[in-house]
């Protein structure tokens, strides 16, 4: 077996490029902040501030949608509107806020968590946010005050940062970033630089001014509005979305425009004060469809934000085989991606049956993925399960056999309920739950850095985007059961909505085993066993040494295997007195479980 040698050090003399030490091995946790906690329902959005997003809907029936409602059951107001369950879903807004993340910090805390990934926070009239009117201030729905700061907002001169002001929901985040920070945890930021919103003010400017803009050259026009000659406005969208902008590149990347106010908000957000002391921004980016913008912005960018915090984390979505991630991953550009093809290979193994791989397969495929790039980086990777653009894992496991995880886009449209009439929208069962812990179990013992996507550490489930973006689940919340399917008939026995503690629990026992023993997260790494149904590993440092077994199928089995070296171990699963001697009595595993053993040194066999 080959063993892979995982904590190497940053490379010497190369500050701007190594990655950051907090990152390696850090558990993550990703909050949608419009639906992660209403902390202050003064502030809740108001049907216009949806102008300028899809469906462009401002006048119809509309209301604040109630936290603990029934996901596919229709309000009095969408019933009105005549539309069906997917226009509405678009429509609705919950309310989540900055100060909602605020009290729930010390939850995370409890949880384990190492580093908040936030999706985009900048103003924007959507639900989600990737199309954003302003980079340079937080969403005015998400602050204390929003009438208030669109008033400050709007005497600025958006393009000069001289004339920026703080409004109170960029204070507000100033203060979550603070109280981030004092907890010990790190913040990171959704940057979406390839394409802006309809209403962003540079491309409103253009929509006013057409030809006579001074923003004209910020983004890809084909042709500008003339009576006189019978044009009409036409851009380049991303994907062809008229609603996102693309901002115009050329062979350096993003144009000079453009690219100084995103040099100018980088700076605005990693050094709020402007001090030369970055402690009070954020710790770094997340880049939303960074295989759009080209590689030569990348690197300058990365130097621009290495020169305000030579501790800064970049991690940008490329959702590639690791061959077309090496570029992105050499030390030049992003420290790392999310990992989405650790991902696709645990689900291959875990989960898929019919469309599955068996454990020789995964080793291989893992093998691949980690030698692709350097030791630091594959400690750095974020290594997800779901995420705010998946169905949830929980039913991932439910839908075990609809389609794989890596048959990227078809995935994405096979996992919707609103194309596969198929797809199952239901809880998950507890023999799906307890196959879900096994994934867990796996994500915190390999080497990487697990990213929990909110509510799944709670037992939520859903269908892919716009389903996977519900509410979250609190014990402080009564929830409708979820009684109604997504055509609008009901279900034959409703689901039971709250937090699922049983999950909750393993999450933290997981976490905590990792933060408890550090070679899970720096130690080196080795296939112990590969064969069927059951996958098998070691972690070893100079200090201790962990077997990690899983066994995917449905029958006991006993593993026996030359790579255990002699001693004793004991099971840190469940807490036995360490009789264990796996090298001569083998290793048994239930159907769907996973074991972890610690080997127990000489000293402590002594000390016993």
């Amino acid at each position: 077996m080959v063993i892979i040698v995982c904590d190497k050090p940053s490379i010497p003399g190369e500050e701007l490029t190594g990655v950051p030490e907090w990152s390696k091995g850090a558990v993550w946790y990703q909050i949608f902040p419009e639906r992660f906690r209403n902390g202050e329902p003064g502030n809740d959005p108001k049907i216009t501030d949806q102008e300028g997003c899809w469906p462009h809907d401002t006048s119809g029936p509309w209301e604040i949608h109630p936290w603990d409602s029934d996901w596919y059951e229709p309000q009095s107001w969408e019933m009105a509107n005549g539309k069906d369950i997917w226009y509405n879903i678009t429509r609705r807004r919950y309310g989540g806020d900055l100060q909602g993340i605020i009290n729930k910090l010390d939850y995370l805390s409890d949880l384990g968590i190492d580093a908040i990934y936030l999706n985009p926070v900048f103003v924007s009239p959507s639900h989600h946010k990737y199309d954003i009117t302003s980079y340079h201030h937080i969403e005015p729905t998400f602050g204390p005050d929003p009438t208030g700061d669109r008033q400050l907002m709007a005497r600025e001169i958006p393009d000069d940062p001289s004339s920026w002001k703080w409004t109170s929901a960029d204070k507000l985040m100033l203060e979550l970033i603070r109280e981030v920070h004092r907890r010990g945890m790190k913040i990171i930021f959704d940057g979406v630089f390839n394409h802006v919103g309809y209403k962003h003010f540079a491309f409103k400017d253009v929509l006013e001014k057409g030809k006579d803009s001074k923003f004209k050259d910020w983004f890809i026009i084909r042709s500008f509005a003339d009576s006189a000659t019978g044009t009409e406005l036409d851009y380049e969208g991303w994907w062809g979305v008229k609603d996102m902008p693309e901002l115009k590149e050329d062979e350096n990347g993003i144009v000079q425009g453009p690219k100084k106010y995103l040099f100018d908000i980088t700076r605005r957000w990693m050094d709020p004060d402007g001090d030369g002391d970055p402690s009070d921004g954020i710790d770094g980016w997340r880049l939303d469809v960074a295989f759009c913008v080209a590689h030569p912005f990348w690197k300058d960018w990365r130097k621009h934000v290495r020169s305000i915090n030579p501790e800064a984390y970049l991690t940008a979505e490329v959702i590639d085989p690791p061959d077309k991630l090496k570029p992105y991953l050499e030390g030049d550009e992003f420290d790392a991606v999310m990992n989405y093809n650790f991902a696709f290979l645990a689900s291959d193994f875990l989960i898929n049956d019919s469309l599955g791989i068996d454990a020789g397969c995964l080793d291989t495929s893992l093998q691949q993925l980690r030698e692709a790039f350097r030791p630091e980086v594959t400690l750095a990777m974020q290594n997800l399960l779901g995420s705010h653009d998946t169905h949830r894992a929980g039913s991932r496991v439910a839908n075990d056999d609809v389609i794989s995880f890596r048959n990227v886009p078809d995935f994405f449209d096979k996992t919707k309920a609103a194309s596969n009439p198929e797809y199952l929208t239901r809880k998950p069962s507890p023999e799906e739950y307890e196959l879900l812990k096994l994934m867990v179990l796996f994500q915190m013992t390999y080497p990487g850095a697990p990213m929990i996507y909110y509510g799944d550490e709670a037992g939520m489930w859903g269908a892919g985007d716009p389903c996977c973006r519900k509410p979250m689940v609190w014990d402080d919340i009564v929830f409708q059961d979820e009684a109604f399917l997504p055509d609008g008939n009901q279900r034959d026995r409703p689901d039971k909505v709250s937090v699922n503690h049983d999950l909750l629990d393993h999450y933290r026992k997981m976490i905590k085993l990792r933060k408890d023993h550090p070679v899970l997260k720096f130690g080196d790494y080795q296939t112990i066993y590969a064969v069927d149904d059951v996958f098998a590993f070691s972690r070893k440092d100079a200090v201790q040494e962990i077997l990690v077994f899983l066994n995917k199928g449905k029958k006991e089995q006993n593993i026996l295997t030359e790579y255990i070296s002699e001693g004793v171990y004991k099971d840190l699963l469940n807490d036995k007195t360490p009789e264990i001697k796996p090298n001569r009595e083998g290793i048994i595993l239930p159907p769907a479980s996973g074991r972890i053993l610690l080997k127990i040194s000489d000293a402590d066999l002594k000390n016993q």
